[in-house]
């Protein structure tokens, strides 16, 4: 039996250059991006931060899905060890599946969104509103409904995104999170750290991660572990393999890989491992050795490390800023990957750019 015609809607060429890609000129964007985020948000945020001071809420919680979900994984480090603030994870579904109201009267409540129109999280910020908590929204379409009904508006400005697999607004989410924080604290160092940040992305961007494409080119499995500031960044690892490289990557904190998800572990499934110089690093670099130790190939984006395996970065004293220049060193690998593995990055087949859960 004949297969039936593909519809012409569907047949396009893979791209067989990784510059001519979407998500390539996207991602190489993002030094751009913050930039112009850190210069047009300053007044807004330094207007939170101060309310924040003055008031300091009970307690964070952050709401987001997919890439956004692991903006908020860096955001409850960031704020939790610079503020002392408790952070948590609201699920969108306790409000839009299961309507039950939650107590968050004078809680700070940071919605991440690219869109801002997926129904589960414009329900959840409603809902937060009604409870008395003070709604943020890390978003980037300004206009968006979610932009609507927030308290304060905080925009990505990472400008369009046509790859349905995000890259620079991922990382506009991440330096929207340290900014706000920076100026919380009123830590003079870490904002010009940050104000440094988009010429180090682009040395980041720069950084030739081959070695981990031919590595990874054959692979089915893998896994990718951080810890700390880190876990956000392995967490949007994993997902950007499994979205444009048909790779099946899941993300462990390195604290946790040690219990069940050890026994997977050996010579056909390797590891990516995000470090920073902070307390974590002599515990992950630990883990790397540990795991080389049983025949584990571990690529390791860290700092002291060195050898085939290592992948370059950018040198950084600031252990807040590592993981978003390590990330931005990412993309441009899995680009290629993707396209080594025969796949269009900005055109995955089974997903859509805005995905609109209830």
């Amino acid at each position: 039996m004949n297969e039936p015609a593909m519809p012409m809607s569907d047949i396009h060429a893979i791209p067989t250059h990784p510059e001519s890609t979407a998500l390539y000129a996207e991602a190489a964007a993002a030094a751009e991006a913050v930039a112009r985020q850190l210069e047009a948000n300053d007044t807004v945020v330094r207007k939170l931060a101060g309310m924040l001071r003055d008031s300091p809420p009970p307690f964070a919680a952050t709401c987001a899905r997919g890439s956004s979900d692991h903006a908020a994984t860096y955001a409850k480090y960031v704020i939790e060890t610079q503020t002392g603030c408790v952070t948590a994870s609201a699920s969108p579904s306790v409000e839009s599946i299961y309507a039950m109201p939650l107590r968050l009267r004078r809680a700070l409540y940071i919605v991440i969104s690219q869109s801002g129109a997926s129904p589960d999280l414009l329900r959840s910020a409603e809902a937060a509103r009604a409870a008395g908590a003070h709604v943020v929204a890390m978003v980037n379409v300004e206009d968006s409904p979610l932009a609507n009904l927030a308290d304060t508006v905080i925009p990505l400005r990472a400008g369009p995104e046509r790859s349905v697999a995000a890259t620079k607004s991922f990382i506009a989410a991440l330096a929207a999170v340290l900014h706000l924080v920076a100026h919380w604290k009123r830590d003079e160092a870490l904002l010009r750290d940050l104000h440094e940040l988009p010429r180090q992305l682009q040395a980041a961007f720069a950084f030739d991660w081959s070695p981990l494409v031919d590595g990874l080119a054959p692979m089915h499995d893998m896994f990718v572990l951080g810890r700390g500031y880190g876990l956000g960044a392995a967490q949007e690892a994993a997902l950007k393999l499994k979205e444009t490289c048909a790779l099946h990557a899941e993300a462990f904190s390195s604290a946790e890989v040690r219990h069940g998800p050890m026994e997977l572990v050996g010579p056909q499934l390797p590891m990516l491992l995000f470090a920073q110089e902070d307390e974590s690093l002599a515990g992950m670099l630990a883990t790397a050795t540990y795991f080389r130790g049983r025949g584990v190939d571990v690529w390791t984006a860290a700092p002291g490390t060195s050898g085939p395996n290592a992948l370059p970065i950018v040198p950084s004293g600031q252990p807040l800023c590592a993981p978003i220049l390590a990330i931005q060193s990412f993309y441009r690998a899995v680009n290629a990957l993707a396209i080594r593995r025969g796949r269009d990055p900005d055109r995955p087949p089974h997903l859509a750019k805005v995905t609109e859960t209830v």
